[in-house]
């Protein structure tokens, strides 16, 4: 996949949170970092963050940044980033579907009648967004002649999380990664499915914060939101990649392989005893 500084990289829905982690440990690496988002200023959305800031921050570690305002439920709004990347770089050796719609009732109690009926936006952009990025985004991969996709999910994708819409949503991804992975192997790019833990996000740091007491031990084994980017650097460098497309891997778990740890010199660990294995697939191929 080239040196580092060479890669072209674009991570979705990278206002905050997750999105924004990633893009700042692969942009650490020197790479060329595409970030989207809707948020243009501070105040578009209740948490502090916009793809800007995000691009500069990737700037400011060693890489290059740069921002696309994009709204992932808009098809041609997708179509239109691809074309700009293509465009301008000409090719696009990982990409990285983080994109996520978050409702703010999504950890509201009680069953899901009880619920908004919104919430099942949660499978626009976040299940629906991920086949249409990876759509647009294939012909630049196979372009550059191998590439890495990955699928930010969790253990909602096995384990009851917050309902039938989110779980849905990331058991979707998962088996999105498991059947990509097959038409996309003959041109060397790989896609996986990555269970990402418990992140310290500024959602999650707010609720922490609220109570210290109450989560001091779940605070104290969160990852960094850029924790997840650190392992997709290992995965992107491993010269075995191939041998691990189509399948789930739990964050954490890769890391412990290849050596990864935390912005705070820490091993994160696997929630896999608490929450379940990994979902596994049929290698039956029926065209």
């Amino acid at each position: 996949m080239g040196l580092n500084k060479d890669r072209v990289v674009l991570v979705t829905g990278a206002s905050r949170g997750a999105g924004k982690g990633i893009a700042l440990a692969l942009g650490a690496t020197g790479a060329t970092v595409y970030v989207t988002g809707r948020s243009q200023k501070e105040g578009d959305a209740p948490l502090p963050g916009t793809v800007f800031a995000t691009a500069e921050a990737v700037t400011a570690r060693g890489g290059k940044g740069i921002a696309v305002v994009c709204d992932h439920s808009d098809d041609t709004q997708v179509k239109t980033l691809f074309e700009q990347i293509e465009r301008e770089q000409g090719r696009l050796d990982i990409l990285v579907n983080n994109a996520l719609y978050v409702p703010p009732e999504l950890v509201q109690h009680g069953p899901f009648w009880e619920k908004p009926l919104s919430l099942q936006a949660i499978l626009d952009v976040g299940m629906r967004s991920t086949y249409v990025s990876s759509y647009y985004a294939a012909p630049l991969l196979v372009k550059a002649g191998a590439g890495l996709v990955v699928n930010t999910s969790s253990f909602g994708g096995r384990c009851y999380m917050h309902g039938p819409a989110y779980g849905a949503g990331k058991a979707a991804v998962d088996k999105m990664a498991h059947d990509m992975a097959v038409d996309f192997k003959p041109y060397n790019v790989a896609v996986v499915s990555l269970w990402m833990g418990l992140l310290k996000t500024e959602r999650s740091q707010a609720v922490f914060d609220a109570d210290p007491e109450l989560y001091r031990d779940m605070e104290a084994t969160a990852e960094s939101p850029e924790f997840p980017g650190r392992v997709i650097d290992a995965l992107a460098n491993d010269p075995q990649l191939m041998a691990r497309t189509g399948k789930v891997w739990v964050g954490a778990e890769l890391a412990e392989e290849y050596g990864v740890v935390d912005i705070d010199g820490k091993q994160p660990p696997s929630h896999r005893p608490m929450l379940g294995d990994v979902t596994t697939f049929s290698d039956a191929v029926i065209e």
